[in-house]
């Protein structure tokens, strides 16, 4: 058996009621609250949880998976969702004011509640809501009644009278009427109800009624037990177990309500006060006893042992043989066991206790137990008993025809049990273990190494070092099979080892005892830990491991017998008998699932995981509490478990908390299995989704922002650093302006005194030659000219029509001083605005220089000067045309007049300050046209809105 108490997490030792919820688990109530386990620990709910009163004596599961709490004396709660529901937090819960016995009956979604002792009513719990059926079953004063069997489907609630004998009553909750049964019951009589069937319990005597037609009761079996019963159990197969008032409990194996009544029960737990007997789901069974925890133990280790033939089968066995069809045990004592026909014959060796069995060896009708200090020879036909020579065995294994190889503290001996004789083969080591492998040829093994002895010499070679043998067995020709105290089973041949079998292989320890051959292909390994089966098939190697869950009495097996399909191990608490093929036919899967108790997200703790589970970064670390209750598994639990969308690589891990730290935004599954026992997986996984959501800082439109403000922070970068650039060029342009503007000024400067000086040229022409009249008139316009002159100097621009106008004055001006020689025309094209500005005073050098060096020579005919101002739609186009001798070759440096050169200046000057775009062309027609004259074209690009600092 199983004993859980303090030291497993069960805080308490004086514990009550048991029962089992829809998952699996098994719920406790003891005098220090209410606990749940899950096969691996215990979770205890006290008045920190919500318990108002701690003392808890029973409970049971209703509807939607909550567990109802009886508490002693009132304050009743529920578990829900894995929290306490108290008559705080759902003051229905105040209703429930019961002064004895809480006795409940549920029917379909509603659980109806009443006392055991003179209830006046019945409360129905649903919904988490409480209402009220009052009843009336007491007609005076002194009735005192005992109520049981409540069935809301025909409305009975059976009753009786605890202090008298009656005949047993059925009251009606819906009619209030009563109606007297065929049956009597005596004072203190305590009835418990499971369908149609009444179990009545009074002192040592158990009656057992159906009833028919809901009034008529006929009694199918009766049993008197030898003590007084304080309790009775009724399990889920209908099998009554009755819980003594002196400690022990009494196991009937029928169910009760076969037709042969009773089986003389089976008395088990004695020494312990039994509370409550329960049987789970899967047919484990659970006690809760008084001052003592909690007892389990498995449905297939009880089954082996209730059912089990072999009487007086408790001892510890040390050692275990065969011979024909009886199985020698030997004990940790002076004692041995003939296992024959179901029955075991206990054999006295000595009268020293001290003296356990090393080993057993049969050979024929011998069989020699082979105490640490004096083996015993025994006769199997005669029942004599030789106690031989004094040795300090430690193995015995057969060698020839009639002798065996004793293995001892001095060395290895052969003994002829024949002849009663012994030879000494080895001497001076502790030999552990040998084997004969060829006529003249023995391996013998000392505490540390293996030696190859030559019997016919006695000389002796060290084979393997440092391999601790413990046993040794012939698989087949030149193959064997060794099982060690430190390296688990070594396979070897005459030369070498072939492979070492351990714990990374499936073995459940390294630490092997004995060894068992099945055939050629297939050997048993003994071990603390169970037994364990090994099997070599198409080159793989293959382990099954059994322990007591398995039907083993004990995981400390000293070694096995093979017969046929069946095993005998010997254990530490018996023999046991197991068919091999019912052993390797075992489920290789639970059929259960992995309960996820809660789930922790960042600080959020969730209990319902039904629930949508989000979290959001930065708490985007999740703890799964979970629970795989194979109680048969015996807490051996571990979890294979990953997390869909995160991994694809499955973890395992013992601890119920399963942890994921820091897990990225996105859509997730949580899948879990469990593994129990031996390796066995349940049968499908349990998945759970949750979600992560992202930080606004991991969301897409802050990533789209994020990008946005980069892209914004990296063009202002940009246009920083381009306008710091473009600013430094601007200031440098700005100064180079400034020097154009000075050079512009300097250039009107010298543009004034120029014309000025040829003005006064010819004013002093005139007056040379006494032409006082001509002198003033050309006085007069030269001071109307010499105004319009200083005015448009101070002018960057000016517009066409006043352009026009300026350029007429002056040749009017000139033609009065040449005496008409020649004549000018001034046209405006239709397509030009005269609004449009040029630059002021750049056409009246060109003007100028068209009179004096084009016109003012000639003989042979009349001077023509025209000017032109038309648009060609990408420019204006100002063309200045005389029809003088032209530049020719000869006179081309004549044409670069003083005036020229300066207006040649003043449009570089405008194109760095103002990006005006002028081009000038000076064409001589004669070469062009064949006609005198020459044709100055100036195409500027309109000039408006600039922004200058230069007044215009």
């Amino acid at each position: 058996m199983v004993h859980y108490n303090e030291g497993d997490g069960l805080n308490s030792s004086y514990t009550y009621g048991l029962n089992q919820d829809e998952n699996g688990f098994i719920y406790l109530g003891s005098d220090t609250g209410f606990f749940r386990f899950d096969g691996a620990e215990f979770k205890q709910f006290g008045s920190k949880n919500g318990l108002k009163n701690i003392e808890i004596l029973d409970c049971f599961p209703i509807p939607d998976n909550e567990m109802f709490i009886i508490s002693f004396l009132n304050d009743f709660a529920y578990l829900k969702k894995g929290k306490i529901i108290n008559s705080d937090r759902n003051p229905e819960l105040k209703k429930i004011k019961f002064t004895y016995t809480t006795l409940s009956h549920i029917n379909g979604n509603t659980v109806y509640l009443y006392e055991g002792d003179n209830p006046k009513n019945i409360l129905v719990y649903k919904n988490e809501k409480i209402t009220t059926i009052p009843i009336f079953i007491h007609q005076n004063a002194s009735d005192n009644y005992f109520t049981f069997g409540l069935n809301m489907a025909n409305g009975n609630l059976y009753i009786s009278d605890r202090y008298k004998k009656k005949n047993l009553e059925v009251y009606n909750v819906f009619t209030r009427k009563k109606t007297v049964c065929n049956i009597s019951i005596e004072k203190n009589t305590v009835v418990t109800r499971k369908g149609d069937f009444f179990i009545l319990k009074n002192g040592r005597k158990i009656d057992i009624y159906r009833v028919y037609h809901q009034f008529h009761f006929k009694k199918i079996a009766s049993y008197t037990a030898p003590e007084n019963i304080h309790r009775l159990a009724i399990d889920k197969n209908s099998r009554i177990w009755a819980c003594l008032e002196n400690g022990g409990v009494l196991y009937f194996k029928n169910p009760f309500m076969e037709t042969e009544g009773l089986s003389n029960p089976i008395r088990l737990m004695d020494g312990y006060i039994i509370h409550d007997v329960l049987t789970d789901k899967d047919n484990n069974l659970w006690f809760s006893t008084r001052n003592n925890g909690l007892f389990f133990i498995s449905d297939l280790f009880f089954r082996n042992y209730i059912h089990f033939p072999v009487k007086n089968n408790s001892s510890h066995i040390t050692a275990i043989a065969k011979n024909g069809n009886r199985i020698y045990l030997g004990y940790n004592e002076a004692k041995g066991g003939i296992y024959h026909n179901g029955v075991i014959t206990n054999l006295h060796l000595g009268e020293s206790s001290q003296m356990e069995n090393k080993a057993i060896l049969s050979d024929g009708n011998t069989i020699i137990f082979g105490l640490s200090r004096n083996p015993v020879r025994y006769n199997t036909v005669t029942g004599e008993k030789q106690v031989l020579k004094e040795n300090v065995i430690k193995n015995m294994v057969p060698y020839t025809s009639g002798s065996a190889l004793f293995c001892t503290l001095e060395g290895l001996i052969a003994y002829n049990h024949h002849k009663g004789s012994y030879e000494k083969l080895m001497m001076g080591n502790r030999i552990y273990t040998a084997l004969s492998y060829t006529r003249d040829s023995i391996f013998a093994g000392t505490f540390k190494d293996l030696y190859k002895l030559n019997t016919t010499t006695k000389k002796k070679r060290l084979f393997l070092e440092g391999y601790y043998f413990t046993d040794i067995k012939k698989l087949s020709d030149n193959l064997y099979a060794g099982a060690t105290n430190l390296n688990g089973i070594i396979l070897f041949n005459n030369f070498r080892v072939i492979k070492k079998i351990m714990e990374s292989d499936g073995l459940p320890t390294r630490q092997i005892k004995k060894i068992e051959i099945e055939n050629e292909k297939v050997f048993w390994a003994s071990t603390n830990y169970g037994l364990s089966r090994i099997e070599f098939k198409d080159k793989k190697l293959k382990i099954n491991n059994f322990t007591h869950t398995d039907g083993l009495p004990s995981n400390v097996v000293a070694g096995c017998i093979i017969s046929g399909d069946t095993v005998y191990a010997g254990t530490s608490k018996g023999m046991g008998i197991l068919s091999i093929k019912n052993l390797l036919s075992q489920q290789k899967s639970v059929h259960k699932k992995v309960i996820i108790n809660s789930v922790k997200i960042g600080n959020n703790l969730f209990y319902d995981p039904g629930q949508p589970l989000e979290g959001k970064t930065p708490d985007n670390s999740l703890t799964f509490n979970v629970s795989f209750p194979d109680f048969a598994s015996q807490g051996q639990i571990s979890y294979q478990y990953k997390v869909e969308g995160l991994s694809e690589d499955w973890q395992t891990g013992s601890s119920p908390n399963i942890t994921f730290n820091s897990i990225p935004p996105g859509d997730y599954t949580f899948k879990v299995f469990g593994l129990g026992y031996n390796g066995r997986k349940s049968y499908v996984s349990t998945d759970l989704h949750f979600e992560i959501k992202p930080a606004f800082w991991q969301t897409w439109w802050f990533k789209l922002l994020l990008v946005f403000i980069g892209a914004a922070a990296l063009s202002m970068l940009i246009t920083f650093y381009f306008q710091k650039k473009r600013n430094k060029k601007l200031e440098t342009l700005y100064y180079e302006k400034k020097i154009a503007e000075l050079e512009l000024q300097a250039i009107k400067a010298q543009i004034n005194p120029h014309f000025i000086y040829n003005c006064l040229n010819s004013i002093h022409f005139l007056l040379y030659k006494k032409d006082y009249y001509e002198a003033e008139n050309y006085l007069n316009t030269f001071s109307v000219m010499i105004r319009k002159t200083l005015h448009y100097s101070e002018k960057t621009f000016m517009p066409i029509k006043e352009e026009a106008e300026y350029l007429s004055l002056y040749l009017n001006m000139e033609k009065l001083r040449l005496k008409d020689l020649f004549d000018y025309k001034i046209t405006v094209s239709e397509n030009v605005n005269e609004s449009w500005t040029v630059p002021s005073l750049l056409i009246q050098p060109f003007v100028e220089n068209a009179i004096k060096h084009g016109i003012a020579n000639l003989q042979d005919r009349k001077g023509n000067i025209e000017v032109l101002f038309q648009y060609t739609g990408t420019a204006l186009c100002v063309i200045v045309e005389d029809n003088g001798v032209g530049i020719g070759k000869k006179l081309h440096s004549n044409a670069n007049s003083f005036g020229v050169k300066l207006s040649e200046k003043r449009i570089e000057t405008f194109r760095q300050l103002f990006d005006t775009n002028i081009i000038l062309e000076i064409t001589d027609l004669q070469e062009k046209e064949k006609r005198p004259g020459t044709q100055i074209t100036l195409y500027i690009t309109p000039y408006e809105n600039q922004n200058t600092g230069i007044h215009h």
